[in-house]
């Protein structure tokens, strides 16, 4: 009875049984590098766009570099916690 029930928690998925799970692994970071880098490049043309729209008097061109600004940071703040997120979730996953 008690092999039963220890075997039972050791039940979960095999994460080494997929082919190719290493370069998985290497493709999603590079992925989440990339997107790192593309979301700092749109905060620095933005934070640019909008000091400059805003010394020259532009203020619908300043409220839309306002905006990229927002979203430049939430998607570097998304795509950041996505790796901790999937880490979080394969972590718990063997004490479910």
């Amino acid at each position: 009875m008690k092999e039963a029930s220890s075997s039972a928690r050791d039940i979960g998925p095999d994460f080494g049984a997929v082919g190719g799970s290493d370069d998985l692994r290497l493709i999603v970071g590079a992925l989440l590098t990339y997107g790192l880098i593309v979301a700092v490049l749109m905060l620095i043309v933005s934070a640019t766009t909008w000091a400059l729209a805003s010394s020259s008097g532009s203020w619908h061109t300043a409220q839309k570099a306002k905006l990229g600004c927002l979203v430049a940071i939430g998607g570097a703040a998304l795509t950041g916690a996505a790796l901790t997120w999937a880490n979080w979730l394969l972590d718990i996953g063997p004490h479910l």
